[in-house]
């Protein structure tokens, strides 16, 4: 009885249908290792085994340049673009607590001085389109240009 039930609950991972099982060995000196692990690093791919066959069989290899400051800087513009919402929902908030507590009057002044941090605003936000526009022109596009 105990046999069955050991055949019948047979463990572990299934068995691939067409197993890799060719091995084989080759020796790099210390400049083309450094060669290699380079080349490595810089497909992205996260198997070694997988990176050696993709050239052996010449299928593309892609390789990911990763530019810190573009990184740094998108992350940064994502931040303040979070920080503008949050700047719209509160502008929100204060203009209905702004008629609920004041009268019409006393609302209008503090509305005029809203206003105006609000056009300040307006203005350093089309600077930081203007920016980003020129950043994409100038570092972004570069790659593009070369390939015609």
């Amino acid at each position: 009885m105990e046999d069955k039930n050991k055949q019948l609950r047979k463990g572990g991972r299934n068995p691939k249908k067409d197993p890799a099982v060719f091995r084989y060995s080759i020796s790099l000196n210390a400049e083309d290792n450094a060669r290699f692990l380079s080349l490595f690093e810089q497909s992205g791919m996260n198997v070694m085994a997988h990176f050696i066959t993709a050239c052996i069989f010449k299928k593309t290899v892609r390789t990911i340049k990763i530019d810190k400051a573009t990184m740094d800087y998108y992350m940064r513009l994502t931040t303040l673009y979070g920080q503008f919402r949050a700047v719209g929902v509160n502008y929100n908030q204060v203009v209905k607590i702004l008629y609920r507590n004041f009268s019409e009057k006393k609302a209008g002044a503090y509305l005029f001085k809203l206003e105006k941090q609000t056009a300040e605003m307006a203005v350093l936000c089309q600077k930081i389109i203007r920016l980003t526009q020129e950043f994409e022109e100038k570092y972004l596009k570069k790659e593009g240009k070369n390939d015609s």
